[in-house]
Order: structure tokens, then C-alpha cells, then sequence
């Protein structure tokens, strides 16, 4: 019975042990992208640590790693997504992720390699677009608001290629894995290139014949688990990086093309 009372007792303390170890701990873990953009969160560690505030940021090769990290715990938030492909990774897999607030609109353009302007886009032209559907829709957004498509629903965020009305330069859309679309500018007329792929393969925002803007649905949220959305640490992290020095560092980064959303 002694015995029995006194495992009892040891593993009480251990469990205690274990919690005030965590809460020592106590370390924000932020899934990021590769990248700049993944930066910008390291900038914001940097200064919350410095004022005794732990946060660790973990880059991931894959979005869909990020996700996944999230939904299993490993993760207490994220800054890589829009709420669109958020969506269409909580229909496909099941997460219960959700998102907390904008940070920053990141632009995509459309890049060439041949052409300066939209209009010098001919008849027939191969156009690259990205073959994640979240960024599908997004990509033939922009391509609608420079006048070389028209979609079914012109306001949608879900549209796909079948969703094309009106194709009056018969252009030929091709469905390229995001990450190749920089790499084959070559062989494209044009392609729709995420700004954090294109930074990554020395594309210049500047010179994208066409770039979204301020009132693009698909601004970079934070995203967390929905149980952990409450989280006092992710609301004074989102602090941390909404504060001047976080905000002028990325204006200075890519010189006013991504616009913080605060």
C-alpha cells in the first residue's frame, strides 16, 4: 500500500515537473514558408525574444507541411496562407484551422520574359498559371482584371479553367506546379507568379507587367487550430509584428510592394 502511495506521489511531482517545465518553456512556434516572408516572422522573434518573449519560427519546404504541423499541435500558428487555399486544405483534410486576422497583402503578377506590357500578349500565347486550385482562382483573377479573360462569375474566388467565358486572344492557360511557373518563363508568354516564389527565383516585383493591389481577397492571414485561436501568446506575438519597426522593416524589404494590413 506504502508502494503503491508512494508511485502515486512520484508521479504526481513528475507530471508537475513536466508542466512547469512547458510553462518555463513556453516557446510560440510559428509555421512560415521559405523565404522573405519567413523574414518578416524572424524579424519579430528576434525583438520579442529580446524582451524575454519566446517564439521559435520553423520554415517549411511544403505549404501543405504547415497545415498539417497546425491541425497536429506542432505548430501554434502560421503566416503563409490566404483564406482561399486555407479553405480548400480544411475541405480536403479534414483541419479545423481558421483564421484570426490579415497581416500583409503579398501580391502575385504576371511576369514575362518577351513582352513588357499586357497588350503585347498575342493571339495563342501559352499562359502559365499556378495547378493549386486556391492559386488557379486567384491567378485567373488577375488575369481577368488585365482583360485577357472573362470567368462565368467575375467575383469569384473558386473559379477554375472551365470557369472561363470568354478567351478572346485564344490563349493557351497551362497548369504549372507554383514553384516551376518562375523557372519557365522561357517557354510561356506570361505566367501568374506568387511573390514569394518569384523573390525566391530573383524576379523583381517592379517589372511584373501587372501586380495585384491593396483590395486583393488574398492577403497573408494568421492562422491557428481553432482551440488555440485564444491563445494570449499569439495575440502579443501579432502585437510584436504589427509594431512600427516590424512594419518598417518590411516596407524597406521589398520597397513598398507588400502593404501590411494593419
Amino acid at each position: 500500500m506504502k508502494l503503491r502511495i508512494l508511485h502515486s506521489v512520484a508521479a504526481a511531482v513528475l507530471m508537475a515537473l513536466s508542466s512547469v517545465s512547458y510553462a518555463a518553456d513556453g516557446a510560440l512556434r510559428v509555421g512560415a514558408s521559405p523565404g522573405p516572408f519567413a523574414d518578416f516572422l524572424k524579424e519579430a522573434a528576434k525583438k520579442a525574444n529580446a524582451d524575454g518573449f519566446n517564439v521559435e519560427v520553423t520554415e517549411f519546404t511544403e505549404p501543405t507541411q504547415i497545415n498539417e504541423a497546425t491541425q497536429a499541435g506542432d505548430i501554434d500558428v502560421s503566416n503563409f496562407q490566404h483564406v482561399p487555399y486555407m479553405q480548400r486544405q480544411n475541405e480536403s483534410r479534414g483541419y479545423k484551422i481558421v483564421a484570426i486576422k490579415p497581416a500583409y497583402v503579398a501580391p502575385g503578377g504576371i511576369y514575362s520574359a518577351k513582352y513588357k506590357a499586357i497588350a503585347e500578349i498575342p493571339n495563342g500565347a501559352k499562359i502559365g498559371i499556378p495547378n493549386d486550385p486556391a492559386n488557379e482562382s486567384r491567378a485567373l483573377a488577375l488575369l481577368q482584371k488585365a482583360g485577357l479573360i472573362k470567368l462565368k462569375d467575375p467575383a469569384s474566388i473558386n473559379a477554375s479553367v472551365r470557369d472561363i467565358s470568354e478567351n478572346p486572344r485564344n490563349l493557351d492557360i497551362v497548369l504549372l506546379d507554383e514553384i516551376m511557373l518562375p523557372r519557365s518563363l522561357g517557354d510561356l508568354g506570361a505566367a501568374f507568379v506568387t511573390l514569394n516564389k518569384g523573390v525566391l527565383a530573383d524576379l523583381d516585383p517592379k517589372n511584373a507587367i501587372m501586380l495585384e493591389d491593396k483590395t486583393s481577397p488574398w492577403a497573408i492571414v494568421w492562422s491557428a487550430r481553432n482551440d488555440k485561436v485564444d491563445d494570449p501568446r499569439i495575440k502579443r506575438f501579432i502585437a510584436v509584428f504589427e509594431s512600427d519597426p516590424i512594419k518598417n522593416y518590411i516596407v524597406q524589404r521589398f520597397n513598398g510592394t507588400v502593404i501590411p494590413a494593419w
